[in-house]
Order: C-alpha cells, then structure tokens, then sequence
C-alpha cells in the first residue's frame, strides 16, 4: 500500500519513512527540498514537486495512486513567520488547501496532518489537553491552527478524514538508519547547544525571568523515532474507520532550558551561556497531556527520556 509523505526528505519525514517501511507500507515522498535534503529518502522513491504546484501534485498521485497522505511540508521558524507571514501562510495554509484539493480530485479520503503545540499559545493549563487549543501567539502557530481548520472543512464537505499530530519538541535522532535534524537554518535548543558545544561557542538563553522554578521555560521534548511511530498509528486509525482527531504528541514531561544545556554539558564539557532578553512570543511552559493518543492510538513513547534523546542527538552530530 503506498503512502505519500509531503514533505519526507526533512527530519521528520525522514524518520516517518522508515517507520512507514518497517510497517509494510510504501512511502513515496513528495518534497521540494527547500529544507529537506535527498540523502534522506532511503525507502522509497522521491517526486520533486511544490505543494502548491496542482501539476506537480497531480501527476504524483495519478503516477503512484497512494491510499493515505502524510503531509509534513511545512516552514517552521518562529521568528521568521514573524517577519515574513505572507511566506508562511502561502506555503502553510494555502499550500495545504492545494493538496487537500488534489486528494479530493484524486479520491484519496485520509491524511496525517503535521500540527504543532503552537497551536496553544498560551495555554490556561499544565499539562495541556487537546481542547486547549486556539490562541496561537505566532504566525507559525496561526498557520498550523488555519490549517487544521480547513481539516474541519474538508470533512464536513467531502468527508476528506484526518487525524491532526499537534508535536511538542521533536529531538533526537536514528543513527543507525543515518538519519538526523539537520536544518539549514537551525533553531531547536538541543542540536543549537550540541553544535555550539563541539564548536567551543556560547549558547544564548532567551530570558531567565520566566515564570518557572530557574527562571528558564519548560518544554516537552519527544523522540523522532516516537513520533515517527504515532504517525503510522495515526494513519492505521484511519484506515480501520478513524473520521477526524487532534492529538497532542509529546512525552508529558518537562525540562527547562537550563535542565537541557545542564544535561548536553555533561556529555561534551562545560557550555558558555550568554543570557539576553526573553522573547515574548515564548509561552513559559508547554507540556502536553498525551493520554488521548495513548488511548486513542495505543500508543506510548518507548525514547524520549532526556538522556536517550540528548545521546542519540549528540552521536548525530558528531558523525
């Protein structure tokens, strides 16, 4: 059965891949690799197309004929959706519209949705639940919130299912397959402070007046591996009768950020830390409440203990 993955040469597309494979399943990716990266795609064939070219995408689907859609290609900087949110919102929203569009002329009814915990902004509580959401503080986060609500459109008008995968802080790596985070433009915490640790360079801390116990905000930080495994879940669900969800994706534990820098520092050696002011589209804590994807997926994440991310990450890059 072949699944296309919008968006499978990036991070976590790449992981998605693979998990699809291990499952029997058939990943094609469609990607223009403005962020992914062609030595990623290792399980199955790549199809270069935009996602709001209608050509592109429909010669992939009358090519492959796939049965279910993971779509992943998103832009994913905060701070750049703040400067450039017409980028955003053309490839976010209006790209999405495109190829929900191309699913219903093609006769493809599921898809797995790459949403994010940006969809919460500031949440009115810890750990945070599904029906939290709608206050996004960014761009970035106002476009995954538009997106799941054309979901909510596509349903009620062409019964096109869906099950939206809200991730907290995706980390960490599978080595043994090759794979690994490796934006062009990097801005995750984890892979930032490995870099500037092996490199002998500070690392910035946005604020430490936050409302936490050290003054630094609180994240949940998932395995790639374990998000790449709801995902396959996701699209099982829909496959045996799933109509449409949002789930939150994320270990339900929190760190701060010193917590993470402490913990990188005791692998590689002491971390030079540069404090500057917070950003104030940086809610103080975001910790997801898993248990309706535990429920709903059967699913429970197996890596994303910090020690297990931070040491897959770390061997990542120092490969």
């Amino acid at each position: 059965m072949t699944i296309l993955v919008v968006g499978g040469a990036g991070y976590i597309g790449s992981h998605v891949c693979k998990a699809l494979k291990e499952e029997g399943l058939e990943p094609v990716v469609f990607d223009n690799l403005s962020n992914g990266h062609a030595w990623a795609v290792n399980w199955g064939p790549l199809f270069k197309g935009d996602i709001s070219d209608d050509k592109a995408l429909d010669a992939v689907f009358t090519q492959y004929k796939p049965k279910g859609v993971i779509h992943l290609a998103s832009y994913i900087d905060v701070k750049e959706s703040m400067a450039d949110p017409q980028k955003y919102h053309q490839n976010n929203v209006e790209g999405t519209r495109h190829l929900l569009d191309a699913m219903v002329r093609h006769k493809v009814d599921q898809i797995v949705f790459s949403s994010s915990a940006a969809v919460y902004g500031h949440p009115t509580q810890t750990p945070i639940p599904e029906d939290c959401a709608g206050q996004p503080i960014n761009e970035y986060g106002k476009t995954k919130w538009l997106a799941e609500q054309l979901l909510t459109d596509f349903y009620k008008a062409h019964q096109l299912r869906s099950v939206s995968l809200r991730y907290f802080n995706a980390a960490g790596a599978d080595v043994s397959a090759g794979i690994g985070e490796a934006h062009k433009h990097e801005t995750h915490l984890i892979p930032v402070t490995i870099a500037a640790a092996l490199e002998k360079k500070p690392i910035k801390i946005f604020g430490t007046d936050h409302p936490t116990p050290d003054g630094t905000p609180i994240r949940d930080y998932i395995h790639v591996s374990d998000l790449a495994k709801a995902h396959v879940l996701a699209l099982k669900w829909l496959m045996n009768g799933g109509t449409k969800i949002s789930l939150n994706l994320g270990s339900g534990k929190g760190y701060s950020v010193k917590e993470v820098i402490d913990a990188i520092e005791q692998k590689v050696g002491p971390i030079t830390r540069e404090i500057t002011p917070r950003n104030p589209y940086d809610p103080p804590v975001l910790v997801a409440d898993i248990r309706l994807a535990q429920q709903t997926l059967g699913w429970t994440p197996q890596k994303s203990d910090l020690a297990t991310i931070i040491s897959s990450a770390l061997e990542w890059h120092q490969r």
